[in-house]
Formats: C-alpha cells, sequence, structure tokens
C-alpha cells in the first residue's frame, strides 16, 4: 500500500452513464481546485436509467474499477440512477475506496417548500428505485412529492440541445403536471439535467425553486478526503482528464461545450488500464433506428408521508 502522503497525490475519480456528471465536475473544481479528476463516460451504454438494475451494477463496477485501476483514491458516482441501483454493490466489491454517492436533493427541497408540494424530475430507473422511495419516506414529513419519470433530457444533453424549441417540447409533458400540482421547488435528480436548468427555470417561472446535489456532493467530498488525509497539497491547481467508452471525436467537443472551456483530448476508456472486455459486461441498447432503445414515460406519481404525532 502506498503512503497516506503519497495516496493523497492520487487523483478522484468520476464517473457517469455520460456526459451529465461534468456538472458535478464542475463544483468538485470549484471547491476542490487543487484536487487532479480523472472523468470516466460510459457514453457508449447511456442512459443509465432505462437498464436493468443487473446492467447498471456491471457498468458502474467496471467504471469504478477502471477509475480505480487508474489509481483513483476516491470515486464520486456522479450519476443518480447508478448511484441508486448499484452503490451498496460497488461497496462491497470495493471496500477499501471510498465511494461516494449522489441523492436527488429531497431534504432541502421538503424543508424549505411553503406551498407542500415539491417535484423530483429523475429517470425512470430512479424514479422507481427504492432509494428515492426511502429518501421520501425518511424526509417527507407529511409534504406531497410528486416524482416524474423523465425520458429524452438525458440525449438531448448528450447533443449538446441545452435550450430552444427540441428542449421545451420535451420538458412540457414533464413540468405540466407539477405546476398544476403547485409545486415551488424542482429538484433535478440525474446530473445531466442542470445543463437544462436555464430551460427548466424559465419554463416553470420565478416562483419556484429549482435545485439539484452537485454542491452538496463536491461538499461531501471535501469532508471525505479531509477526514482520511486524502487532501492533495500542492502549489499547482488540479488537471482534469476524461475517457470515453464512446467515439471520443464525438464526445469531446460536447464534454467542452458543457464545462464551458477548451478541453484536451479525451481518452478511449480503455486507454486508462482497464483491460478487461469492456463488451462482455454489456450491449449497447439500440433501437431499429440506430438510437437508444426508448421506454414509456412514467406517470406522474405522488407520495405523502404523513407527519409524525407529536
Amino acid at each position: 500500500m502506498p503512503s497516506q502522503p503519497t495516496l493523497s497525490q492520487a487523483p478522484v475519480g468520476v464517473f457517469d452513464s455520460g456526459l451529465g456528471g461534468l456538472s458535478v465536475v464542475r463544483e468538485l473544481r470549484h471547491r476542490l481546485p487543487g484536487e487532479d479528476l480523472v472523468y470516466v463516460a460510459d457514453n457508449a451504454y447511456c442512459p443509465y436509467g432505462i437498464r436493468s438494475p443487473e446492467e447498471i451494477c456491471a457498468r458502474s463496477e467496471l467504471m469504478v474499477g477502471t477509475l480505480i485501476d487508474a489509481g483513483a483514491k476516491t470515486v464520486v458516482i456522479a450519476c443518480n440512477t447508478a448511484s441508486a441501483m448499484a452503490v451498496f454493490h460497488l461497496r462491497e466489491v470495493f471496500p477499501d475506496v471510498p465511494l461516494i454517492g449522489l441523492e436527488p436533493a429531497v431534504k432541502p427541497a421538503v424543508e424549505r417548500t411553503r406551498t407542500g408540494s415539491v417535484g423530483v424530475l429523475a429517470t425512470p430507473r430512479t424514479v422507481a428505485g427504492e432509494r428515492l422511495q426511502w429518501l421520501i419516506e425518511t424526509y417527507g414529513g407529511g409534504v406531497t412529492v410528486h416524482r416524474v419519470a423523465a425520458t429524452g433530457l438525458v440525449e438531448l444533453v448528450e447533443r449538446g440541445v441545452l435550450d430552444g424549441p427540441e428542449v421545451v417540447a420535451a420538458l412540457q409533458p414533464l413540468l405540466d403536471p407539477m405546476l398544476a400540482a403547485e409545486v415551488d421547488f424542482v429538484v433535478l435528480g440525474c446530473t445531466h439535467y442542470p445543463f437544462l436548468r436555464g430551460a427548466i427555470e424559465r419554463y416553470v417561472g420565478s416562483g419556484v425553486a429549482v435545485i439539484d446535489s452537485g454542491a452538496a456532493i463536491a461538499r461531501r467530498l471535501d469532508v471525505v478526503l479531509t477526514e482520511k488525509q486524502l487532501v492533495r497539497r500542492s502549489d499547482r491547481p488540479g488537471t482534469f482528464r476524461m475517457a470515453t467508452s464512446g467515439d471520443p471525436e464525438s464526445v469531446g467537443p460536447i464534454a467542452a461545450q458543457l464545462l464551458g472551456e477548451p478541453l484536451g483530448a479525451v481518452d478511449r476508456l480503455e486507454d486508462l488500464g482497464r483491460v478487461e472486455a469492456l463488451d462482455k459486461v454489456s450491449t449497447p441498447a439500440r433501437a431499429d433506428d440506430g438510437q437508444p432503445a426508448a421506454v414509456e414515460n412514467m406517470p406522474l406519481g405522488s407520495a405523502a408521508v404523513p407527519r409524525p404525532a407529536r
């Protein structure tokens, strides 16, 4: 095992099913500018939100293993779906590496609501998952939580389409039921969605707050690195390296657009050192037209938990 000072100089690993996790990367770089970051995007298998739990666990295990093989001292699971479906499995497989998962910001939304009605916009798998239900049951406190399973938004972000008529058309059937229910908070339960924040905020209006978990995860990483004495100490700013299971030449320009800055060459996933056959872990879901296979948009669901008797 490397010594603690040596380990502290290792990079922080981050992964997502695609480019949405770059919204988390922005928060990590803002709070911890001295940390080197290695980001893995599983673009060839994006989105995770339409996949089976078994596929999500298998792909997530491969992504985390790839980052650990690349020398990561900790890994941020910058994907709500992977966090909901695979985090406990990953902690069993990789018990010696701190793994930090994401949770939709349900707690702050229900604590701050004035109308007693909040919305959660997430992928179908996250909406159907036990973790979101647990958050609602634990922190709901009598607030009605309207859950909307969204399809199509991840694909827009992956294409770099962040505003305009196509985005509005995709948002309308998702947000109109929330507005009809008089929500005053919309929780973005997927790391892709902060890139659509501007369009979402314009659609819902100034009376509805739009929140996500990115800054909270950056704070959590700061705490974990400090507690484990893994904070990188250096005079130089942290570096950023990115790899993808997709086509680096097509992924790179969109990643640079989302980060809002020039980006160096994007590596292929296998260049990070994980040598097992990637196509044996899972197969991309494709429809006949070559696009990711679609799933039915799940209906608006509500969960209300009575306030405990005092």
